[in-house]
């Protein structure tokens, strides 16, 4: 077994792999396997995102148009209730500029739906907005541009504390270096204040779109993706993500793409990502029984070598399945529950 040993804040921190095998594993924790939708009113998409509204009803989001940083890219969403997905609706665009990378989110306290996105020509220059529902994504109110260097959650899910702070983890993708670091609001998103950035040593190339879980009751800790350097890198806070350790870098392979984890109820931590150096296919599930030390290759949920299958989000529903989004050769988006009983 090969391991990195990394130092944190406090002690040694020390991530492999295990249990690596053949393809074809646990394929009967697969319940559902599906796509959104079989025909849309756009050629390309991305970059999708899920929560549960409620039992039975799974709101997803993704951008889609003519292709990624095309001008008519919107904001589309959809509705699986009863099994069923509802046609795709547009819910943002913006006249002459780009959307990115749709997150959502419900508030555990009041059960407001947030859709966090960014509206601009490309990432160096892009603006973080939201819209806001009540309803449980039916209707929704007009954006709102949050302020000015607040970009929100990047990509992923933030992670709410249990006094309500939320934790988003961001990231800025500039001309020749890339970095991570926290916007932190307790008010849902009306105020913010950031954490440090997280720092990788001796390491330029930088990181970008974080994923947080909380491994024990005083700890969070977040995976990123990296430029350049074939590996997954981590970092842990244990202040409730007010400040982070630098950055180490994982064992888990890594061809700079996008990557989603949740903390489960049973204490295990699921992470869908591409296993592989380059490419972004295959796609896979890990599993780590020891808040994200060790990983076992759980399942493989897609692998056509040459396509893409990338930029996953993942949450556990309330029946305790797991349940991912991911991009299918930019042209739909497939979704999978997945029983972590058979994994």
């Amino acid at each position: 077994m090969k391991c990195v040993r990394s130092g944190l804040i406090v002690g040694i921190l020390t991530v492999a792999m295990v249990g690596w095998n053949a393809p074809g594993f646990a394929q009967e924790a697969v319940v559902a396997k599906e796509f959104i939708y079989e025909t849309a009113p756009f050629p390309s998409c991305h970059a999708s995102t899920l929560v549960e509204v409620e039992p039975g009803h799974i709101l997803a989001a993704w951008f889609g148009g003519t292709h990624e940083k095309h001008p008519d890219v919107g904001i589309w969403i959809s509705h699986r209730e009863n099994g069923k997905w509802s046609t795709p609706v547009e819910v943002a665009q913006h006249e002459d500029v780009p959307t990115w990378n749709p997150v959502l989110w419900k508030d555990n306290q009041t059960g407001e739906i947030q859709l966090y996105y960014k509206a601009g020509p490309d990432p160096r220059t892009w603006s973080g907005l939201l819209i806001r529902s009540q309803d449980g994504g039916k209707t929704w109110s007009d954006y709102e541009f949050l302020p000015a260097g607040v970009l929100g959650p990047i990509k992923n899910k933030p992670y709410q504390l249990e006094d309500g702070t939320l934790i988003c983890g961001s990231s800025v993708e500039a001309w020749q270096v890339w970095g991570c670091h926290c916007e932190i609001t307790e008010d849902g998103g009306r105020s913010w204040r950031f954490s440090p950035p997280i720092n990788l040593p001796d390491n330029l190339n930088g990181l970008i779109q974080p994923t947080i879980f909380r491994t024990s009751p005083r700890e969070l800790r977040m995976l990123m993706r990296s430029r350049g350097i074939g590996r997954i890198a981590t970092a842990v806070s244990y202040d409730g993500g007010e400040n982070w350790s630098d950055a180490e870098l994982t064992d888990l392979p890594h061809p700079g793409s996008g990557i989603d984890a949740v903390d489960l109820t049973d204490g295990q931590i699921a992470l869908v990502y591409n296993h592989t150096e380059r490419g972004r296919s295959p796609l896979n599930l890990g599993i780590s029984k020891d808040g994200g030390v060790n990983w076992d290759n759980a399942l493989e949920l897609e692998n056509e070598p040459g396509s893409e299958f990338s930029y996953p989000a993942v949450i556990q529903l309330s029946d305790g399945n797991i349940a991912t989004t991911y991009t299918w050769k930019r042209e739909k988006v497939r979704f999978v529950i997945i029983d972590p009983d058979k994994l």
